[in-house]
């Protein structure tokens, strides 16, 4: 209908300043910052393979449960679109684990770039959660160029000047990890999950490798040393990688407090 049709775009320019030169806008709400969602903490399964939905994350955190997701049928495996927190607009992205494990292809990383790039443009912070097993493998991303692709989310991060604040929720694995707007492209505030697990790859992956040759018994105990060293997010934190580990029904709050 025509009112599908007009709606999209109001909803677009009610979130974005005028032009450049003005602050983004503000808007009243009565959903303030000390609302917890307990809800939050039983969110990520226990089991890391086993998916959940981002959405769900984000409508929690963000004012009224109000999130505009742009471009929601292409590249699934990202998501991108404006919120508010106490009635800022901001640019929210986040890995999707119920499509392709939120893994990072070319089309996703193109998705996000241009977005990240959107934002500093309009002078919007930047929410990023993350929950990325790593980028996409297979001939067809190699030959497509997934390195320059993904070169340009980290690209776009890396000379964004608008407030970058990070949320970690459960996986956080190798390059992936990296453009998603690490501390070490020069994320303002890095937080993490107590589910967080940062790491350079999976703990099964990893002894699978480093332990190649050794019986299958010897690789159980590797893997649960593995697990219990890299898996959690203490020593990402103790390095500097992390500026807090928080409870994720906290999660509205501190970034509301970030942003002042």
């Amino acid at each position: 209908t025509d009112l599908d049709a007009l709606l999209p775009p109001r909803m677009l320019f009610v979130s974005l300043p005028l032009s450049w030169k003005e602050k983004p806008p503000r808007r009243f709400t009565t959903d303030t910052r000390d609302r917890e969602e307990p809800a939050l903490d039983r969110i990520v399964p226990e089991d890391p393979n086993v998916p959940y939905d981002m959405n769900q994350v984000i409508s929690r955190i963000v004012d009224d449960a109000d999130f505009f997701e742009i471009m929601p049928a292409f590249a699934r495996n990202i998501i991108v679109g404006f919120g508010r927190l106490e009635g800022r607009t901001i640019g929210v992205i986040g890995n999707q684990p119920t499509q392709l494990a939120g893994c990072l292809d070319i089309d996703a990383s193109v998705k996000a770039a241009r977005f990240v790039r959107f934002c500093d443009a309009f002078g919007l912070p930047v929410v990023t959660l993350v929950d990325v097993p790593g980028f996409m493998p297979g001939v067809a991303q190699e030959h497509g160029g997934i390195i320059r692709h993904g070169a340009k989310l980290l690209y776009a991060y890396a000379e964004a000047t608008v407030p970058k604040l990070t949320v970690i929720t459960r996986k956080a694995y190798g390059g992936a990890y990296d453009v998603m707007a690490s501390k070490h492209l020069r994320g303002d505030v890095n937080l993490a999950w107590p589910s967080s697990e940062i790491a350079v790859m999976g703990a099964k992956g990893a002894v699978e490798i480093i332990f190649r040759g050794m019986p299958a018994e010897q690789q159980e105990k590797e893997v649960a040393r593995y697990e219990r060293l890299f898996t959690n997010p203490l020593t990402a934190a103790r390095r500097g990688f992390i500026d807090d580990i928080i409870e994720p029904r906290q999660t509205r709050h501190r970034l509301c407090q970030e942003l002042d």
